[in-house]
């Protein structure tokens, strides 16, 4: 029973909801609100254009183990950058399900950067489904964005998820289409505010609201909600030299707690994140 289950939870949830997961625990702790901060590795799976913010080689490794409570659900991702003189360039990959069925996805992104105030960047994906007894399948898709400075403390940021409306087999929409867009504004320095509206073209739209308070130096607190459904997030990032430790956790309104945990190793980053990229674009 628990089996069947399972798998009805898989139908009902992975395409939907799992096939448009953005990853990173601080982008789930601020409801993924992000678009427009876009400042980290995992930038290749949510909005590519910001990975040309960084002047400096990240890995990063991104894992939940039970989503719902759930270990057939359990997801990970783990995702490099590297920054060039023509551009910023990212590959990533995904693994997520159980034996009895399973998605997979291969990620290449490219960014690039223009007078420091504009960035436009675009991810090449191939994901790939297996259900036992069944058969497997790939698909080949592309992800579009931009994000532009309107001042030191203002960013605007769009994307858009599987732009070429790629599926599995005969069915449509299989891997969801999806625009978001939405600002992220600098009160102070150590606070900063998130807005996003999502759209998936087959279902309303989500409202997204993500607040970040660096409380000191090493310590950052977040806290996100989102409508559509409605979910609450919140989490902690431990910043220490080179390594950023981060743990989120979300509620949904039907199916419960969820946690999850990342580490971003960053190479050649001297200062925190947000002052690197000032001083990184010119603004400070």
């Amino acid at each position: 029973m628990k089996l069947i289950l399972t798998i009805i939870i898989i139908c009902s949830l992975t395409l939907s909801a799992y096939s448009q997961y953005n990853p990173g625990a601080k982008q789930i702790s601020l409801s993924n609100s992000d678009v427009a901060l876009s400042n980290d590795v995992f930038s290749i799976f949510n909005n590519p254009a910001g990975l040309a913010q960084m002047n400096w080689r990240e890995v990063g490794v991104y894992y939940s183990p039970a989503p719902f409570g759930l270990s057939e659900l359990a997801n990970g991702f783990v995702a490099y950058h590297e920054p060039t003189s023509i551009g910023s360039f990212a590959i990533g990959g995904m693994s997520y399900g159980f034996d009895l069925y399973r998605e997979s996805k291969f990620s290449l992104g490219y960014s690039y950067n223009y007078l420091n105030k504009f960035f436009a960047g675009v991810t090449i994906n191939y994901q790939t489904v297996s259900i036992q007894n069944y058969g497997n399948d790939g698909a080949l898709f592309f992800n579009i964005g931009g994000l532009a400075y309107v001042s030191n403390i203002l960013r605007l940021g769009f994307s858009i998820q599987n732009i070429n409306r790629a599926s599995f087999g005969d069915d449509d929409d299989q891997i969801p289409m999806i625009f978001n867009t939405g600002f992220s504004y600098d009160v102070v320095d150590e606070l900063t505010l998130n807005f996003a509206v999502e759209k998936d073209i087959k279902y309303k739209a989500s409202f997204q609201f993500g607040i970040n308070y660096d409380i000191i130096e090493y310590l950052s607190l977040r806290t996100g909600f989102s409508n559509e459904p409605s979910k609450y997030s919140a989490g902690i990032g431990i910043n220490y030299s080179m390594f950023s430790l981060d743990y989120a956790m979300y509620t949904h309104n039907d199916l419960g707690l969820t946690h999850q945990a990342g580490i971003i190793i960053s190479f050649g980053r001297e200062q925190n994140r947000l002052t690197s990229i000032r001083k990184n674009l010119g603004l400070e």
